[in-house]
């Protein structure tokens, strides 16, 4: 019978819920300020490819769902918070792997970014608006750049994994 080892924790949890936390604290206070400041659905040209837009999302990316009938508003809030403690149970046990820490608590920030908002407003505040003549890709937040960002260092990570360069 082979014997079974106790799952150990590999390093602290204090620097990766750190950068969680600054995620959610930069998400929260750019959309704190956008609401201030912009008018609802009025852009505000920034640069010829880059308007601020204040927009309320009730779906998901893109506005997946965003017309449901008001149940989505619990069943993405129950996601982020199952996905956060997934998070910080990977980042337990996988604690000294500095570059899939670090994607896990951007994705956890993000995700938790966008959870407040849902509890707090029953919507995300979504205000960066990038187009290319009349194409415009769909506002969207600090919380949502955080989640691609680390899901893009996922893919790194697991890259130089398989390519044996870690």
């Amino acid at each position: 019978m082979a014997k079974t080892r106790p799952m150990q924790a590999s390093g602290t949890l204090a620097p990766w819920l750190g950068i969680a936390l600054i995620v959610i604290l930069c998400d929260q206070l750019t959309k704190i300020a956008v609401t201030k400041v912009l008018a609802y659905a009025t852009p505000y040209p920034f640069t010829p490819f880059f308007n601020l837009l204040l927009v309320f999302n009730r779906g998901a990316a893109f506005s997946f769902l965003a017309a449901a009938g008001g149940w989505q508003r619990w069943a993405f809030t129950a996601l982020g918070v199952v996905a956060a403690l997934v998070i910080v149970y990977l980042l337990k046990r996988h604690g000294n792997q500095r570059l899939f820490c670090a994607s896990l608590s951007l994705i956890m920030g993000g995700a938790l970014g966008n959870v407040i908002d849902r509890l707090v407003h029953s919507h995300v505040i979504d205000f960066l608006d990038f187009h290319v003549g009349g194409w415009h890709w769909p506002a969207f937040n600090l919380a949502d750049s955080a989640i691609v960002i680390g899901a893009l260092l996922l893919v790194l990570d697991e890259l130089r994994r398989v390519g044996g360069s870690r």
